[in-house]
């Protein structure tokens, strides 16, 4: 047997979902830059989901079907107030909360195609209000309830603040959720398609996605960005501090990429949403730090800046908790998880690799008594 750590360059399945070729990251053959400049997030969805993109009717209703299924059940909101608010990070609140919600959905664990859409539609139109009531609940606000006016964005900004968001956020948040929706066979998707190749239901699939981007070295880069960002402070520090970090070899988070040998191709998108908020907030010193460390760690290491990098000084000129950052990742995702847990279910075989045993040869067992 041949061992490839992290499975790095292995086949494991075939899909018509997603594919990054040469650097270019398509959704069902649409290059990333055409959607990201031309598609809004429910277009993303649908074609995620039917492998097409949807006419003015299809697109209509699958937005109704989101907007009237976004509503939380109450037995969740009174579940976050019992947890211990100081201590649970978001996506620790996130992952329980799904696997909760499977518990009120009468068809969890029926299989049909039919029902595995229903649920999809569901669990994508929960998650924004799942995140956004947990960050009102912890700040000791009530959640406010999603409106059927509103687009998937505006929603998930309107039930985090309270208040009808600006033009220009809405155009923010949507071009991160597309850019965010599908990566081929990431970490987090692979584990939802390893858990529902067993026949296990949607909710436990994306329970266990959640599970794995919860890691900070899969969704928590941006996160990690903005805490540099604020260590840093201003743009004179920005050399002395990142070429210290380097020069101690320690790992500047938000850039390099598995797949990747040129960049990130979404990461341009988010540098020029991150410039226009910061001008806009009177903040523009987070995006000048962040394309003066872009210079040094791209010019000294090659390594250019990956989605993450720049969507944390967007996310936080929209006055977003930066400890939120992972869990929208997770609102934007689950548009490909399920996308993948419903192909697995159409073509399924159980995921079971092997492993190479590197422990010591055959033994013979010793009784208790005659042990050292």
């Amino acid at each position: 047997m041949t061992v490839t750590r992290g499975l790095e360059g292995v086949v494991a399945t075939s899909s018509s979902i997603s594919s990054i070729i040469d650097d270019t990251l398509t959704y069902v053959g649409y290059n990333i830059d055409d959607l990201a400049d031309n598609a809004s997030f429910e277009e993303v969805i649908y074609l995620l989901w039917h492998r097409k993109l949807p006419t003015s009717a299809e697109l209509a209703e699958l937005k109704q079907q989101l907007a009237m299924n976004m509503e939380l059940p109450k037995e969740v909101i009174e579940h976050f107030k019992m947890y211990p608010i100081n201590e649970v990070h978001p996506m620790a609140a996130i992952r329980t909360v799904v696997s909760l919600l499977g518990l009120y959905d009468e068809e969890a664990d029926v299989m049909e195609v039919e029902a595995n859409y229903r649920k999809a539609i569901r669990l994508q139109a929960k998650m924004p209000a799942i995140v956004a009531a947990f960050s009102r609940v912890r700040a000791g606000l009530d959640p406010v309830a999603p409106r059927t006016d509103l687009s998937f964005a505006a929603n998930f900004l309107y039930m985090l603040t309270g208040k009808e968001p600006d033009a220009i956020a809405v155009e923010a948040l949507d071009k991160a959720l597309v850019l965010h929706a599908d990566h081929e066979l990431n970490a987090s998707t692979f584990t939802a398609r390893v858990c529902v190749a067993t026949l296990s239901d949607v909710y436990s699939g994306v329970t266990a996605a959640i599970g794995a981007l919860k890691g900070p070295l899969h969704g928590g880069a941006n996160e990690a960005v903005m805490k540099m960002l604020k260590e840093i402070g201003t743009v004179e520090n920005v050399d002395t501090y990142v070429r210290g970090k380097l020069a101690n070899k320690e790992k500047i988070m938000g850039f390099g990429h598995r797949v990747y040998r040129l960049g990130d191709p979404r990461a341009k998108h988010l540098k020029k949403m991150s410039e226009k908020l910061t001008a806009l907030t009177g903040e523009p010193h987070w995006y000048t730090m962040s394309v003066e460390i872009d210079k040094i760690v791209t010019g000294e290491k090659n390594l250019p800046p990956n989605v993450d990098f720049y969507s944390a000084s967007m996310y936080h000129s929209l006055g977003i908790d930066h400890d939120l950052f992972t869990p929208i990742f997770a609102v934007s995702r689950v548009s490909g998880w399920l996308a993948h847990i419903l192909e697995q279910y159409e073509n399924n075989r159980l995921i079971r690799p092997r492993a190479d045993y590197t422990g010591p040869g055959m033994q013979s067992y010793i009784p208790i008594n005659q042990r050292g």
